[in-house]
């Protein structure tokens, strides 16, 4: 078996090896017992159990989570490695029919935990692949991580972007600029199921574009002819760019980052140039929902996190009930409303919950048509449910 040189290693207090033993891939700092003097954050080390005997092997890292599992099995992490799991994401991809489409160059190709690389992700975007680290270990490996991408995509990349200037966690002061580890491109126009889109993955949020929200924005197209539609918190205006492919009479989009409104009215122009039944508002969500009538037919709230940690969970769920009271009270009869949460920390009872508190106080009648979450290429590790971030549902409105 190959070794791996200048590797460290972690013991665990008796019985804390449980959640091992269960494949989940994270060790908690409370778990440890003692480690190797001189450890760093973003060194490899190997995991024991209070007897000695081999449990993982991960990244280290300063905090709750001090170690990202990448094996369960004593082997080294090397360029071997990289590859093999990188080539295991993409046959995913494949198998599901999301890679190597003519009318979709828009997909995740890593996705964390749920591809066995936990801090780490990878977003193609035509021939540019975006990766963002959320680990120091994940930042410490990048180059022969990306060395072993472009060699597992072959043709289908030419450029990788490295962002994870605000993933990274700040105390590990990395002083990380984002910037191309390979190619450099200044071509950001990507295709999801037909529709060109422009990607900032220079300054935009997360890799540029919510890739996952893919399969809801094409079901929303399937409700939007003859509606009047009201997308809230549009950012690239994904939403609306469906929903006029989709036959609605009136699109109003909605952000208060006014880079967001000039992305969203780029994307539209993209697709339906000089269309005008698009109009983007610069504004808080809060104050267009008190000011709007009863004009639509179609709402989509889909707002950024509300609770990034557990201590704020309280917070968000009363901001999630009181943003869809908002949308009851405004819709019109026979609505439909598509609301989100993309809070890690909110369950899908506790979105459920949230949803059905503002149904009872605006008093409407509302029936779940859908309940909604990530697409395939995001998958969830069986073994880590932590990963299902993405919650749904689409809702009728009497």
């Amino acid at each position: 078996m190959q070794m791996q040189e200048n590797i460290y290693n972690i013991y665990l207090k008796k019985g804390k090896e449980e959640s091992l033993l269960r494949y989940h891939p994270w060790v908690f700092s409370g778990a440890i017992q003692r480690m190797d003097e001189g450890i760093r954050e973003g060194d490899i080390v190997r995991v024991y159990n209070a007897q000695g005997d081999f449990m993982a092997v991960g990244h280290y890292q300063i905090g709750s989570i001090t170690v990202r599992v990448l094996s369960f099995r004593d082997i080294a992490i090397d360029g071997d490695f990289w590859r093999s799991r990188l080539e295991a994401a993409l046959r995913l991809r494949q198998s599901i029919g999301i890679a190597d489409r003519s009318q979709n160059d828009t997909f995740r190709l890593v996705h964390g935990e749920g591809d066995n690389l936990p801090g780490l992700v990878i977003d193609c975007y035509g021939k540019t692949a975006v990766m963002q680290a959320h680990s120091v270990g994940m930042h410490v490996n990048r180059h022969e991580i990306v060395s072993a991408l472009t060699d597992v995509m072959g043709h289908r990349i030419e450029n990788v972007f490295y962002k994870s200037e605000t993933t990274l966690p700040f105390k590990a002061q990395l002083d990380q600029e984002n910037g191309f580890l390979y190619g450099g491109s200044s071509e950001n126009t990507a295709v999801e199921n037909g529709l060109r889109f422009h990607v900032d993955w220079l300054k935009g949020q997360k890799t540029g574009f919510f890739v996952d929200q893919r399969d809801n924005r094409q079901l929303l197209e399937q409700y939007a002819r003859g509606k009047k539609v009201l997308n809230m918190f549009c950012y690239t205006g994904g939403f609306s760019v469906y929903a006029m492919r989709g036959g609605a009479t009136l699109v109003h989009s909605v952000d208060s980052s006014a880079k967001a409104i000039e992305l969203t009215n780029a994307n539209i122009q993209l697709n339906f140039p000089d269309d005008q039944r698009h109009e983007a508002f610069c504004d808080d969500a809060f104050k267009f929902l008190d000011q709007a009538d009863d004009t639509y037919d179609l709402i989509i709230l889909d707002p950024p996190a509300f609770a990034k940690h557990r201590a704020a969970l309280h917070n968000a769920l009363k901001g999630y009930t009181r943003l869809n009271v908002k949308a009851f009270e405004r819709i019109r009869r026979g609505g439909v409303l598509f609301t989100f949460s993309c809070s890690q920390v909110v369950t899908k009872d506790n979105f459920r919950n949230a949803v059905f508190t503002a149904a009872a106080q605006s008093g409407r009648k509302v029936r779940i048509l859908h309940q909604l979450h990530q697409p395939a290429d995001h998958p969830i590790n069986i073994y880590h449910p932590e990963g299902e971030y993405l919650k749904g549902l689409v809702l009728y409105v009497e």
